[in-house]
């Protein structure tokens, strides 16, 4: 595959608003499309069309990093008009690449529908901000969002560790350095352990991979300093379950009470089809670390947190469920999708059971009142 249809994919999925590109031995590249599939009206690839196209766009360090391990991850910007974020890996012996789309523009808060109260949030002078949800549902975005946020607004140092860098921000009001893992650094713990020393005020970690990462994380929050980090949770209530779970036992009640003091807020996410096909909009679960919170978690009382985000709704706190409900009824999202990313798609099912007796209770009355005869008086 020559490099003049390597730029031409890349300038489709640009173009179309595509959120990633498939290149796979015996298809023609694929585009992910509003989140669906969508093959390009091209050749089918061959191993060597994969191995030439990986080759054109792999720097020799990632290469010799696929030789090794069978996989590699890096970034690259094609021209002004984007970057593309890669993943390459072996699959039957063959090649395939995956290569997500990082718009240039950054978003605000009101863009993507983040709830009010972070902006205040990002003002906080320490303490740790987690964004979590599958792979693709945007938390990348929500970050850049907030790191803008701060950098538009704020005077501060601000420091990422990233793997790889995926939106390239620039001096603002504040100072930012953007450290690659693999490039500028070889791990996230290891570039957790030295940027006490670079004088940071804000800390973003692109994931909080392993247990001394997560330990790295805590106490850099615990030491004056806010950060912002991601897992690969779904809701609140098991993102503060799968970090205490990630240390041996003697410890976990320690971790606890660090987490208690020092957790800011969770935003749970996931990106939704739009009804129409076109598009897709994030639905959030949201949670700020109140007194009452802080408790249930210092406690060991994670399984009420949901009710207290439930009566939290001063703090702009709401369930996942919730706001799929109120997209649904917004019109925003159909049925389906409402079901398909439901935390409890059971009660779902009861909410949308009861609103249709609702509904057919109020038409009944309405059709017999309808069906009676009408007295007419004969003058």
């Amino acid at each position: 595959m020559s490099r003049i249809h390597i730029d031409r994919v890349l300038e489709t999925c640009i173009k179309q608003g595509a959120s990633d590109i498939h290149f796979v031995t015996g298809r023609p590249p694929v585009l992910r499309l509003h989140g669906g599939l969508r093959s390009l009206d091209t050749k089918v690839l061959d191993g060597d069309d994969t191995s030439a196209l990986m080759k054109s766009i792999t720097p020799d360090r990632n290469q010799q990093e696929l030789q090794e391990g069978g996989t590699t991850d890096f970034g690259f910007a094609f021209g002004n008009k984007g970057r593309f974020r890669v993943s390459v890996f072996r699959q039957r012996g063959e090649l395939s690449l995956v290569l997500r789309l990082i718009p240039n523009e950054l978003l605000t808060f009101e863009d993507i529908g983040l709830p009010k109260i972070v902006a205040e949030l990002c003002r906080r002078p320490q303490g740790m901000f987690l964004v979590t949800g599958p792979t693709g549902s945007g938390k990348t975005t929500t970050l850049a969002t907030m790191i803008n946020y701060i950098n538009e607004n704020m005077e501060q140092h601000i420091v990422t560790v990233e793997d790889p860098i995926e939106y390239y921000q620039y001096h603002k009001k504040s100072i930012i350095n953007q450290r690659e893992v693999g490039v500028d650094v070889p791990s996230f713990a290891e570039a957790l352990r030295r940027v006490l020393r670079q004088d940071p005020d804000v800390i973003l970690v692109g994931e909080l991979r392993d247990l001394e990462t997560i330990e790295s994380a805590i106490r850099a929050a615990e030491t004056g300093h806010l950060l912002f980090s991601t897992l690969h949770t779904t809701g609140c209530q098991g993102t503060i379950t799968r970090i205490i779970d990630a240390f041996p036992p003697n410890q976990q009640e320690q971790i606890r009470v660090q987490l208690s003091i020092n957790l800011v807020a969770v935003l749970s996410q996931t990106l939704c089809r739009r009804i129409g096909g076109k598009g897709r909009v994030a639905a959030y679960e949201f949670m700020v670390i109140t007194p009452a919170i802080s408790n249930l978690i210092r406690e060991n009382k994670t399984y009420r947190i949901n009710s207290a985000i439930q009566t939290g709704k001063k703090y702009d706190m709401q369930l996942m469920d919730d706001h799929l409900w109120r997209l649904y009824q917004e019109k925003k999202i159909d049925k389906a999708e409402m079901i398909a990313h439901a935390r409890d798609p059971n009660q779902i099912r009861e909410r949308l059971d009861k609103v249709t007796r609702q509904s057919l209770s109020v038409q009944q009355p309405q059709e017999q009142e309808a069906a009676k005869p009408v007295d007419q008086k004969l003058e």
